[in-house]
């Protein structure tokens, strides 16, 4: 039986909770691969023999205030050529996507996004088999209540 897929538009509300965010704005991008996340202060170490990774987010656009550490371990390092062309090299995390009831694991390239429009751009390997995209529309899944921006 096929499984009836949330209808999302270009723009929505997710949740990053392994990552202590209730709510952030993602960009739903369809030409990147990759999901990447506005990440800094990026420090890769050891823990017990396990590459792991630390940085801080800025979830709210923009808001520099407001600052959440995180640590996870490190899925892999890859080169990722961004919108600019331009190869960059990433650490890629595997974290829980909240999108409305349902969850699922993702990868997510940490990297500055300063100079983007969105903290979170979500590519289709996210999205893949999850989700229909309605590209005119946006915010077809509300943000979540207890989130204030």
């Amino acid at each position: 039986m096929k499984r009836n897929r949330q209808l999302i538009g270009w723009r929505e509300w997710v949740g990053l909770a392994d990552l202590g965010v209730a709510a952030i704005k993602a960009k739903i991008d369809t030409g990147a691969r990759t999901s990447a996340i506005h990440a800094w202060n990026i420090t890769e170490y050891d823990q017990d023999g396990t590459p792991w990774v630390s940085f801080d987010l800025h979830p709210n656009q923009r808001d520099n205030k407001t600052i959440i550490t995180c640590k996870a371990p490190v899925q892999s390092t890859r080169d990722i050529r961004s919108s600019n062309g331009q190869i960059e090299h990433r650490v890629i995390i595997k974290t829980t996507l909240q999108l409305a009831e349902e969850t699922w694991p993702i990868e997510l390239g940490l990297t500055n996004r300063d100079t983007m429009g969105f903290r979170l751009l979500l590519g289709r390997a996210a999205l893949r088999k999850h989700v229909r995209i309605n590209p005119g529309r946006s915010f077809l899944i509300p943000c979540p209540a207890h989130f204030k921006s």
